[in-house]
């Protein structure tokens, strides 16, 4: 198996974010005519997969060392928004399977290089509900259980699930890990993933039987909270100081932007030709449509903003070396808990006045309208699991979630 310090990095050409999202945004039509046949498969095609490999996409987050950019957080998700403008199960995929190489960096040595040592191109799935059953045993872990919404999962050699380690003590507290796996220790149910929108992201069961976890292949929820990562020291970048939290719930969340800008367009699209047969009224005329693209559009951009900014803050701190305060990290994931919702919301009342016309399958605009409610579900989009902790920081108090 080779290490890191035998990759060829000099021979290795890193584009700059500009040439990146370039290509994604010339993905955006081949994209759009391969969403209805990735909804209806209930996965991303291959061929979108590789052409992401190809473009680089899935290298965004990863270490240099290991033939990775090593870029700048908002480079990622430029480019998963505009993925998600063509299809936005392909975009979730991409931000859910593209930012676990900024979570394999955080692990143990060993362990970035069983997954990258032959291929640095080898992506990883993931599960984090803690619904495993864990024993600890000698050099490390006896796992088994099923997770559900492992996005990706068909595409990936490796998978991290989530689950608690019992106390070494009697009343204390668990220990939240993330457990990482070969595919050859666990296996798929190709038949679990059956849903209303985000139908194209294969998240599909993992399930696993009883295997052995090496104490290296498991990543501490608490590590990555005080971001004390054994990964960071080889992995010695700026970049990985962050707290991981602020990083994976960010992707779930950002291919909300490209699926509310496909919405929009779709809107206006049908309001240039939409004349109501009842009332004869064109909707291109209507003030309360116009008012409700209007809007849509303007809090898409301020939302957009205010995430962009996010990350710029949190690359400041890191860059510098000074620990993010916590009323900025709880009020940061608030802020990426809520878009998902408010970006439906806005969509939602674009939809109730197109008439007729929006309600058909083969409308644009219903694909994005159901992917958004869909996103809606995901733990990180609830922004109810984050008000104790805003409250909290805002009055100085240590946090109860740290997943932050």
């Amino acid at each position: 198996m080779a290490s890191a310090a035998t990759l060829p990095v000099a021979e290795i050409s890193i584009p700059t974010p500009g040439q990146l999202l370039d290509r994604a945004r010339a993905m955006v039509p081949t994209l759009k005519e391969r969403a209805r046949k990735c909804v209806a498969e209930r996965d991303v095609p291959a061929e979108s997969i590789a052409e992401m490999q190809e473009a680089g996409f899935f290298r965004i987050l990863q270490p240099k060392r290991w033939g990775g950019y090593e870029m700048h957080p908002n480079a990622f998700y430029d480019v998963q928004k505009a993925l998600a403008e063509g299809c936005m199960s392909t975009g979730w995929m991409y931000g859910v399977v593209g930012c676990h190489p900024y979570e394999i960096a955080l692990f143990h040595e060993e362990a970035q290089a069983e997954v990258w040592g032959d291929d640095a191109s080898t992506l990883v799935s993931s599960s984090y509900q803690p619904v495993g059953k864990v024993t600890v045993v000698d050099g490390g872990f006896r796992l088994s259980g099923r997770w559900g919404f492992s996005t990706g999962s068909v595409h990936c050699q490796w998978v991290v699930l989530g689950a608690l380690v019992p106390p070494a003590e009697q009343g204390g507290a668990p220990d939240m890990r993330a457990f990482l796996l070969p595919r050859s220790d666990y296996t798929i149910d190709f038949d679990s993933w059956h849903v209303f929108g985000l139908q194209g992201t294969g998240s599909h069961d993992v399930i696993v039987d009883d295997v052995f976890v090496p104490a290296h292949r498991t990543h501490r929820s608490i590590d990555g909270f005080l971001c004390r990562n054994p990964g960071q020291q080889t992995n010695t970048g700026a970049l990985y100081t962050l707290p991981w939290a602020q990083v994976f719930m960010r992707s779930v969340s950002t291919a909300a932007f490209g699926g509310a800008r496909a919405a929009i367009n779709a809107a206006i699209d049908i309001a240039q030709s939409r004349v109501s047969t009842n009332t004869g009224k064109a909707s291109k005329s209507d003030p309360f449509l116009l008012a409700a693209i209007s809007k849509a559009h303007a809090q898409v951009v301020e939302m957009e903003q205010t995430l962009r900014l996010t990350f710029d803050d949190l690359m400041a701190y890191a860059n510098r070396g000074e620990p993010i305060p916590m009323e900025k990290r709880t009020l940061f994931a608030y802020n990426s808990a809520t878009v998902v919702r408010r970006m439906a919301d806005l969509v939602d009342d674009m939809v109730q006045l197109l008439g007729g016309r929006a309600i058909y399958t083969s409308s644009a605009i219903i694909q994005p309208w159901l992917d958004l409610n869909a996103g809606r579900a995901h733990v990180a989009n609830d922004p109810n699991n984050r008000t104790t902790d805003l409250v909290g920081g805002i009055l100085g108090q240590a946090p109860t979630f740290t997943f932050l």
